[in-house]
């Protein structure tokens, strides 16, 4: 396995581009299983979870191409409408097969989904809106096996807590559904957006993507379509703190800054400069003293849980005590020991964590438990003196592509090692 070496006490100096978006691309992916016609996807990431979907869909029966981030689709026949164990241990987003298989081909089979050691992220929500549209549902062996042979049909759907991928692979199922659903409760996201805009290329009639009701007219069958994936706002946000934590200037390209717009309240507040250069960018120079301030994990367009762990780093050079609680998952401060064998002062209670500074860190070993805390250990890396060395980067490399290089160009002393 690989590891990153990483000697710290570098500024971030320069510009660092935004690949698309891991958490957007993944759920387009799966919509081309909804039609015979190819669908052309830009600005696909080159990432692990990336290749896993891509994988899937081929052992499904789709025709994958792919050169330089544009993918290229045709499931002309569902061959197999199964997602092994296999493939899924690797990534919960293969769960988002689960309603496209079960609206186009009648059925489907998936095992129970793996991935980030972050807490349950149960797979009910999608179970129960299934079920609700119809689908016959049982579960053994690990595998949750769905049934419609006489397709779906349109209903209302309200989510007890939001979910991002449950909303997602809802809409999936309900465009050729018969008649209307309607989605209460669901998520707002950006990705869900960029989905629906997608569908809606397609010929799926959906209203109300980005609110928390979401209405889908079924129609008998999709066409083909070219999309452009929107930029990773997670990817953004790390680089942006990256930034603040090492004292630099950077300006982060070809993002949305609209979709950051909690975490940059938040860095204004610390302390560091602000701004938007131009309509795709945001630039943050951080010079002077940063101050401690408090966070709370929200659904969009509150404070993304996936950008907590690289918050907590930040907050590790900052003066005073930050009180950060997360919401959206449990056993999501699995971080916080390993930065503490760096100097991090962190306290964990439950939901909450209180993060004392600012604290001198040293490099040290430390392990990459899931994707988002192994770009805070990078982070944390950045300012520790001395070495650290980061074993299970292939975590990192489920969501991040080529982030090593990224900040080397920036100025950061990073390597990847055998």
């Amino acid at each position: 396995m690989d590891k990153f070496v990483i000697t710290g006490g570098n500024a971030l100096r320069g510009e660092i581009p935004v690949n698309g978006s891991k958490n957007s691309a993944l759920p387009a992916l799966a919509a081309a299983l909804l039609t015979a016609e190819p669908v052309t996807l830009h600005r696909i990431p080159h990432v692990r979870d990336i290749r896993t979907m891509q994988r899937l869909l081929v052992d499904v029966g789709a025709r994958v191409d792919i050169e330089d981030g544009v993918v290229r689709l045709e499931a002309s026949k569902i061959v197999s409408p199964e997602a092994p164990y296999e493939l899924v241990k690797t990534m919960r987003a293969s769960s988002l097969v689960l309603g496209p298989l079960v609206a186009r081909a009648g059925r489907a089979r998936v095992s129970l989904p793996g991935g980030c050691a972050i807490g349950a992220r149960p797979i009910n929500l999608h179970i129960f809106g299934l079920e609700q549209l119809g689908a016959r549902i049982h579960q053994s062996h690990g595998y949750i096996e769905a049934v419609a042979p006489d397709g779906l049909r349109g209903a209302t759907v309200h989510f007890d807590r939001i979910t991002v991928t449950g909303t997602e692979d809802l809409m999936m199922a309900a465009v050729l559904a018969k008649g209307e659903t309607v989605l209460r409760n669901a998520a707002r996201e950006p990705e869900v957006v960029d989905l629906a805009e997608l569908l809606s290329k397609m010929g799926a009639k959906i209203e109300g993507a980005g609110t928390s009701t979401i209405r889908i007219e079924g129609v008998e069958q999709l066409g083909g379509a070219e999309h452009t994936i929107i930029p990773d706002r997670i990817e953004a946000g790390t680089f942006m703190v990256a930034a603040a934590i090492t004292g630099g200037d950077v300006t982060v390209t070809q993002c949305n800054p609209e979709h950051v717009g909690a975490l940059v309240a938040k860095l204004q507040q610390a302390g560091a400069e602000v701004t938007q250069p131009t309509a795709g960018s945001v630039r943050v120079r951080a010079s002077g003293k940063l101050r401690s301030v408090d966070m709370t994990t929200e659904e969009y367009p509150g404070f993304a849980t996936d950008l907590q762990a690289q918050y907590m780093a930040l907050m590790t050079q900052a003066e005073g005590i930050a009180i950060i609680v997360e919401t959206i998952f449990e056993n999501r401060f699995m971080h916080a020991q390993e930065m503490a064998r760096m100097g991090a002062n962190i306290r964990v209670d439950g939901k909450q964590a209180m993060v004392a500074g600012p604290r001198a860190l040293s490099g040290a070993g430390v392990i990459a438990s899931d994707l988002r805390a192994s770009a805070s250990l990078v982070l944390a890396a950045l300012v520790a003196k001395g070495e650290t060395v980061i074993d299970r980067v292939y975590h990192i490399d489920r969501g991040y592509e080529k982030i090593e290089q990224k900040l080397a160009a920036a100025g950061a002393r990073i390597e990847r090692v055998e």
